[in-house]
């Protein structure tokens, strides 16, 4: 069996809120109630639990995929009026694509951020 990543607890400020985000500009899956998370399914092998806190940091999440799908969500992105930029250190700064490192090497990348401030790319190789 090959190891994956099965899901991850994120912190939020308004669950609802991110759920909201996450289906809209990603189009992942509203799953609800998970215990006592809110969920979307990001992929077959891969869940987001929102957690609602006041007491967090900033987390860099990269989303690598096909580049129809890369264009799709930079297009949402862009039509939702959310800043963007071509690297992550101008996360702001309107301009992208940029070539940036990953996983598989270089590939054409976007950097945003979501509700709560979380650092999130997305990646096509």
């Amino acid at each position: 069996m090959v190891t994956v990543l099965d899901h991850t607890i994120v912190p939020v400020r308004d669950r609802e809120t991110s759920v909201e985000f996450y289906t809209r500009i990603f189009g992942f899956e509203n799953l609800g109630e998970v215990g006592p998370f809110l969920a979307v399914r990001v992929n077959d092998t891969l869940n987001f639990d929102f957690r609602e806190s006041d007491d967090f940091r900033s987390i860099h999440y990269a989303f690598a995929m096909e580049s129809g799908e890369f264009e799709a969500a930079f297009t949402r992105i862009k039509d939702s009026g959310i800043p963007y930029g071509d690297n992550p250190r101008e996360q702001e700064n309107m301009k992208g694509p940029g070539m940036t490192a990953g996983a598989k090497g270089m590939g054409k990348a976007v950097y945003f951020k979501d509700p709560d401030g979380h650092l999130l790319e997305i990646k096509t190789y």
